[in-house]
């Protein structure tokens, strides 16, 4: 499996999986990856993984569409810290430290849309673009300046459909920005928005996410009657992944010519954003999902689901329900295994983790945040040995 700076095209990627359907192949790494089983466990590495990944690097906060209009708003924890990203008048997405300047109160929670943000404590008000707008009874703090005194920006790119959020200095890998494709294209909109919170350690659950050589063990009834059990096409793209997971009807594109074989409806693209983000596309659908490491063995599943399908007024959700369905329930045999792996963790039975040359996705996401990691701790003591 070689690194790459660019994903290859739908028909590229369908010949690859027909070939390998022919040959009873799939992609290969070029090696195996040992994780130790003690970074799953061990309190200083968690840390060291907010601190210096998750905090530093641009990281996938929600998609564009849950910013429609000017004064759309989101307001969640990542990476520890209270965020909150609004669209501003100009059409810009901005991103704050979700804390009022005066006694430090959380401005907004959930989703929804407000032309300022008022402190329901004592009603310091900030507009769109963070600032500090109006304070009841200013003459009880002489000399405050307003202009001084605005939501804390964080670092906001808002990109291929896209809002990334970089929250500390200095910020790490910005450049890897530049490699991706358009992921989440301008006519999805929201659907919905769900949160649910599990008892697994975050990367285990990433995992989960990157190889298909547990399609037949883990869902024989779900997704193996109409997928393929461990046959993917597996790219890389900087620190990040793409894995194709094809379905049985892409023999029906073999009659097709190869330039207009399309991927749509015959394979889903699992998009992995370093460190913990997952892109899936299905056919009436496509579902973010960010792994919100809450402690060392609890994480936050925050899932955006998004379509194109069917008009504003039209319930698009009645469209895709049976597809919805089918990934709800592949979803929770995912979580029962994730949950698994985790009490296994205190069993001693294993040093490490050992990911196949099936699992490369996997090898690919440890070996980018060990090197994260390193980056981070050079920066910061140059003398710094892993």
């Amino acid at each position: 499996m070689t690194p790459r700076t660019s994903l290859s095209d739908d028909p590229s990627v369908v010949q690859r999986i027909l070939d390998h359907i022919d040959n009873k192949t799939t992609d290969l790494s070029d090696a195996i990856w040992r994780e130790p089983i003690e970074n799953y466990r061990s309190a200083e590495r968690f840390a060291a993984e907010l601190e210096l990944v998750l905090r530093r690097y641009p990281t996938p906060f929600c998609p564009s569409a849950a910013f429609p209009e000017a004064g759309s708003y989101v307001a969640r924890t990542a990476a520890g810290t209270p965020v909150l990203a609004v669209r501003g008048t100009d059409g810009r997405v901005r991103a704050f430290r979700n804390a009022c300047r005066h006694r430090g109160t959380q401005l907004a929670a959930g989703a929804g849309c407000e032309k300022a943000f008022v402190c329901r404590y004592h009603g310091w008000t900030y507009g769109l673009d963070g600032g500090l707008r109006h304070v009841p009874h200013q003459h009880g703090f002489p000399g405050l300046d307003k202009s001084t005194r605005g939501l804390v920006p964080l670092e906001t790119v808002e990109l291929k459909g896209i809002v990334f959020v970089t929250q500390q200095e200095p910020h790490l890998g910005d450049a890897d920005l530049d490699k991706l494709p358009t992921i989440i294209a301008p006519s999805q909109r929201l659907l919905q928005t769900a949160e649910l919170e599990v008892p697994v350690n975050w990367k285990i659950l990433v995992e989960g996410f990157l190889e298909g050589y547990h399609i037949r063990s883990t869902h024989a009834q779900t997704f193996y009657p109409v997928q393929f059990d461990n046959l993917n096409v597996i790219e890389t793209f900087g620190r990040n992944n793409r894995v194709a997971f094809p379905y049985r009807a892409i023999n029906k594109l073999r009659g097709v010519p190869p330039a207009e074989r399309s991927a749509d409806g015959k394979l889903t693209y699992v998009y992995h954003l370093f460190p913990n983000v997952m892109v899936a596309t299905f056919p009436a659908s496509i579902f973010m999902t960010v792994l919100e490491p809450l402690a060392i063995d609890r994480t936050l599943f925050v899932t955006y689901v998004l379509t194109d399908r069917g008009e504003p007024d039209v319930d698009a959700g009645a469209v895709s329900k049976r597809g919805a369905d089918l990934v709800n329930l592949g979803a929770v045999e995912d979580r029962a295994v994730a949950c698994a792996i985790q009490q296994g963790l205190a069993s001693g039975a294993n040093e490490f983790f050992e990911f196949g040359r099936f699992e490369g996705a996997i090898g690919h996401f440890h070996s980018a945040l060990h090197a994260a990691l390193d980056a981070a701790r050079s920066c910061r003591h140059p003398d710094a040995r892993r």
